[in-house]
C-alpha cells in the first residue's frame, strides 16, 4: 500500500545550509524593493526628477519582477532552478553598478528595470527550490517561515540600510551593498544547492510572455497617469489593452496544453485566497514604506538614521512572528489565524490614517503592528500556496505566489503612492494656488528645497503648507490602505473554509480534499 509517510525524510545539515543560502537571492530582492525608501529625499535633490519620474524610479523594479516571474519561473523549470540563479545573480550585480553611478532620472529608471528583470530570475527558484528540498511537511514550513521573515524583514530592513548609508555616503551607496551578497552566493550555490526541473515542462510559448507584459505593464501606466492627468482618453486606452491582453493571456494559457502559467490553480478557493492575501497586505507594506519614510524625514525632521531606527522594531516582530505563528497555526484553523494577522496589519494603517498629528512614537507603534501581522500571515499563506499543488509544479505556484508579492508592491508605491501624491498635489494647490503648479511642487522634497531657498516669511508659509498637503496626503493613502487590508482579511476568512488546521507535519490538501494525516514522529 502507497502512503505518504515514505518519502518525508526530514532534513540534514546540508539542506538547511542550502536553505540558509537560498536566503541570500530573498534578501536581494526584498531589500532592493524597499531601499530606495529613505534616498527618495536625496534623490529628489540630486537628479531633481518630477513626481511621475519618481514613482517610476520606485516602482518599475517591482513592475518588472512582477511581469516577468512567471515567465522566469517557467524558464527555470525548464533550464535548471539553480543555474537560473546563478545567471540572474551575475546580471544583477551589473545591474546594481549602473543604478549606483546614474546621473539623471531616465538612467536610474533603466537600471533599476535592469534590476527588475534580473531579480526576476531569482525568485522563482527560491520557494520551487524549498518544496524540492523539504519533503518532511515540518522541515517545510519552518523553511517557507524562514524564507518568509527574510522576505518581509528584507523589505523593512531595505529602509534602515537605505537610511544609515544616506546619512554617510552618496545615494548611490545603496546598491553597491548587493555585490559582496553575490559574490559569496554563486560559489555557494553551486556547492550546495542541488538542481532540479520540471521533468515535462512544455515549450516557451512567446505569445504568452509579450501578454503578460502587456497586462500588467499599460495598467500601472494608466493608474500613474490617472493620478497626474485624471481619468482621460489616454487612461482608457491603457487599461483596455491591459483588460484585452489579461483576457487574452488568461484563454491561452486555458488553451495550452503545457501552459506558462497554470490558471487553473485558481480554481482552488484556498490557493486564491492565500495569493490574494499575499497581494493585498504586501500593497500596504509598499505604501507604508513609501509615504512612511518621507513622513519621518521631511515632516518629523530625523535623519536618514534616526528615521531607520525607528523601523527596527517593527522588523523585528515581522520575523518573530513568522516563526511564532508556525505552532499557533498547529491549533488554529488558517481561516481564523490569517485575517487576524491582516486586521492588525490594517490597525498598524489605521494609527497613521486617523491620528490628526503624525509623531514618531505613533509612526514606530504603527510599523511595529503592521510587522506582526505581515509576518504571521505570510508564512500561513504561502504554505498553503506550496502545499496545494505537486512538487513537480512547485515552480508555478511560487511563481504566482511571488508575482503576487511583486505586483502587490508595484500596486502600493503606484495606488497609494500615487494617491498621497494626488492629494498632496490637491491640497498644496487649494493652500497656495498656482504656484503649486511649478515642477519644483512635484514632491514634498522638491518643495522644501525650493522654499529653503527663497528664504523669508512667505517662504516659510508656503513650506508649512507644504508639510501639511503631505501630511493630508498620508492620511488618505494610509485610509485606503485599511480598507484594502480589510477587505482581504473578510476575503480570506470566507475562502480560505477549504483549509483545516494544520497540524504538524500536514499539509492543506486542493479544495475539497481534507488536510493529509499527520505522520507519528520517529523523535
Amino acid at each position: 500500500m502507497t502512503t505518504t509517510i515514505a518519502p518525508q525524510l526530514r532534513a540534514g545539515r546540508r539542506e538547511w545550509a542550502g536553505l540558509a543560502v537560498l536566503m541570500i537571492p530573498v534578501l536581494l530582492i526584498s531589500v532592493d524593493n524597499t531601499v530606495l525608501g529613505f534616498a527618495i529625499p536625496a534623490i529628489s535633490v540630486g537628479l531633481h526628477p518630477t513626481g511621475t519620474q519618481l514613482l517610476w524610479i520606485v516602482d518599475i523594479y517591482a513592475l518588472m519582477l512582477a511581469g516577468l516571474l512567471v515567465v522566469m519561473g517557467s524558464l527555470g523549470d525548464r533550464l535548471g532552478r539553480r543555474l537560473l540563479l546563478v545567471i540572474g545573480s551575475c546580471g544583477f550585480g551589473a545591474a546594481s553598478l549602473l543604478a549606483a553611478f546614474s546621473v539623471s532620472p531616465e538612467m536610474l529608471i533603466i537600471a533599476r528595470a535592469l534590476l527588475g528583470i534580473f531579480g526576476a530570475t531569482l525568485m522563482p527558484s527560491t520557494l520551487s527550490l524549498i518544496r524540492n528540498i523539504f519533503s518532511d511537511d515540518k522541515d517545510r514550513r519552518i523553511a517557507i517561515a524562514t524564507w518568509a521573515a527574510m522576505f518581509s524583514g528584507g523589505a523593512a530592513l531595505g529602509p534602515i540600510v537605505g537610511g544609515v548609508l544616506i546619512e554617510h555616503f552618496h545615494w548611490g551607496s545603496i546598491f553597491f551593498i548587493n555585490l559582496p551578497l553575490i559574490a559569496a552566493f554563486i560559489p555557494l550555490a553551486i556547492w550546495l544547492l542541488p538542481e532540479s526541473r520540471d521533468p515535462n515542462p512544455g515549450r516557451v510559448d512567446p505569445a504568452s510572455i509579450v501578454l503578460s507584459m502587456l497586462a500588467l505593464a499599460p495598467l500601472v501606466f494608466a493608474i500613474k497617469h490617472a493620478m497626474a492627468a485624471g481619468p482621460d482618453m489616454l487612461f482608457w486606452v491603457t487599461v483596455s489593452v491591459a483588460l484585452g491582453a489579461g483576457a487574452s493571456f488568461v484563454l491561452r494559457q486555458l488553451a495550452l496544453p503545457t501552459p506558462m502559467l497554470d490558471v487553473r490553480l485558481f480554481a482552488n478557493k484556498v490557493f486564491t485566497s492565500a495569493v490574494a492575501s499575499n497581494l493585498l497586505s504586501i500593497m500596504g507594506l509598499a505604501g507604508f514604506l513609501y509615504f512612511g519614510t518621507q513622513l519621518l524625514q521631511l515632516v518629523l525632521g530625523l535623519s536618514p538614521v534616526e528615521a531607520a531606527l525607528v523601523l527596527i522594531p517593527g522588523l523585528v516582530t515581522s520575523i518573530v512572528a513568522g516563526y511564532l505563528v508556525v505552532p499557533i497555526v498547529a491549533r488554529f484553523a488558517p481561516r481564523v489565524v490569517v485575517p487576524a494577522a491582516l486586521l492588525l496589519n490594517a490597525l498598524g494603517m489605521g494609527i497613521v490614517a486617523f491620528t490628526p498629528e503624525h509623531t514618531v512614537t505613533g509612526m514606530l507603534v504603527a510599523f511595529l503592528i503592521l510587522g506582526i501581522g505581515l509576518g504571521g500571515a505570510e508564512v500561513v499563506t504561502n504554505d498553503l500556496i506550496l502545499a496545494a499543488v505537486p512538487a513537480n509544479r512547485a515552480g508555478a505556484a511560487s511563481a504566482i505566489s511571488e508575482t503576487a508579492y511583486e505586483f502587490g508592491s508595484v500596486m502600493g508605491t503606484t495606488v497609494l503612492g500615487g494617491l498621497s501624491t494626488f492629494v498632496f498635489g490637491s491640497a498644496l494647490h487649494s493652500a497656495i494656488g498656482d504656484d503649486a503648479n511649478r515642477a519644483q511642487f512635484d514632491t514634498l522634497g522638491s518643495a522644501l528645497e525650493y522654499t529653503a531657498g527663497l528664504g523669508g516669511q512667505a517662504a516659510h508659509r508656503t513650506a508649512e503648507a507644504a508639510v501639511a498637503s503631505f501630511e493630508t496626503g498620508v492620511q488618505w493613502a494610509a485610509g485606503a490602505a485599511v480598507v484594502l487590508v480589510v477587505i482581504a482579511a473578510v476575503l480570506t476568512s470566507i475562502g480560505l473554509k477549504g483549509a483545516g488546521r494544520l497540524l504538524p507535519g500536514a499539509s492543506a490538501g486542493a479544495e475539497g480534499q481534507e488536510p493529509r494525516p499527520c505522520p507519528k514522529d520517529d523523535d
